[in-house]
């Protein structure tokens, strides 16, 4: 149940992320965030909230750990929906958290992929990448860089 227990905090985040999907598209916003995170229900779960200023929303995830099988589920809502997305579903192995979920992309299915990787207790690095192939490829749109506020 410790896997997340590094993101527990405050930190400061820079954000980079793909202005437009399935495109080819190369031209990234990059945009800073403060995020805070704490353990729930003992640590079977937790909860964060990054506020983004320059963007004008925030957003949250809510975890848990599904105590039989390990593995976690991720659900993510932001201010600007107020939809909470369904989740992504996974575990770590050796240091690295790989989270799979299906979604839509403006009304088409896709998957989604979340990875932590690159942990320390100062610093860790969050990526999110879709899939319109039901995974033979991916395009990663969006890229978290943490740092221990």
């Amino acid at each position: 149940m410790s896997d997340f227990d590094f993101l527990s905090g405050e930190w400061n985040v820079a954000n980079r992320r793909l202005r437009q999907l399935f495109v080819g598209s190369d031209e990234w916003e990059e945009f800073p965030a403060t995020s805070w995170a704490r353990p729930l229900l003992d640590g079977v779960g937790n909860v964060d909230e990054m506020h983004c200023p320059t963007q004008g929303w925030s957003g949250a995830s809510i975890r848990f750990q599904d105590q039989a099988s390990g593995e976690w589920s991720i659900y993510w809502a932001n201010s600007s929906t107020g939809r909470l997305f369904p989740p992504v579903v996974g575990r770590f192995t050796d240091g690295r958290g790989d989270f799979y979920g299906d979604d839509t992309h403006e009304g088409e299915p896709i998957r989604a992929h979340f990875t932590w990787s690159d942990i320390t207790p100062v610093s860790a690095r969050w990526q999110q990448e879709f899939s319109r192939d039901g995974g033979e490829t991916w395009e990663c749109n969006w890229v978290m860089e943490f740092t221990r506020a």
